[in-house]
């Protein structure tokens, strides 16, 4: 996929977010910092079915439940149910690949969430999880963005649980990309720069 279409797509195919998992989606990257989403077993949806740019903003995504799935078999013995902060991760995750599709580079990192509450689970014999966020605010600067955003998680149609003030920054020369040297400046971690100013978008 050309750069120029990745920042117009409507949508991604599970193919699409796994290349973008590996960098590999991108044939003409406009930065060696193109950030990527976490690689599976993490990565927390299997395709993203609209992705709205205009106001209101909006990215929808949607999640196969696999009976066997890898949290299944320790969340918990003889009780299995998703974790619930692999769903908040999921809206993380897209919040981030918003940036991304609206031209944020770096390393994607999460920021912060307002409130979440739990009012349902997901468990093995589900089908489709479906994470719906809107997109309260997109800022950005030469050097990071950050995106606010508020969700609903829906399990087979019903709303389990809500996600307000959920933040993702993307930041400039942060990537550990010399792992595992334990001399990279990057090998230890620690406040992130806020010195950067932000502007809305």
């Amino acid at each position: 996929m050309n750069y120029s279409d990745f920042l117009t797509t409507p949508s991604l195919t599970k193919l699409h977010l796994l290349s973008l998992t590996q960098g590999a989606l991108i044939k003409d990257p406009p930065s060696l910092e193109m950030p990527k989403l976490p690689a599976p077993p993490f990565l927390m949806f299997d395709r993203v079915v609209e992705v709205k740019r205009d106001r209101p903003m909006r990215i929808v995504a949607e999640q196969d439940i696999l009976q066997d799935a890898w949290y299944f078999q320790c969340h918990f013995k003889g009780d299995p149910v998703q974790p619930g902060c692999l769903g908040l991760d999921a809206v993380w995750q897209l919040l981030g690949l918003f940036l991304f599709l609206n031209g944020g580079v770096g390393s994607g990192r999460a920021l912060g969430v307002g409130e979440v509450e739990f009012f349902g689970q997901i468990r093995p014999f589900d089908k489709v999880v479906r994470y719906d966020i809107n997109i309260r605010r997109l800022l950005k600067t030469e050097g990071s963005s950050i995106v606010i955003g508020d969700a609903t998680v829906l399990v087979d149609d019903e709303a389990i649980y809500t996600v307000k003030n959920a933040r993702v920054g993307c930041f400039a020369n942060m990537a550990y990309t010399d792992y595992p040297n334990p001399e990279s400046t990057h090998a230890r971690g620690g406040v992130i720069d806020k010195s950067s100013r932000l502007k809305k978008d």
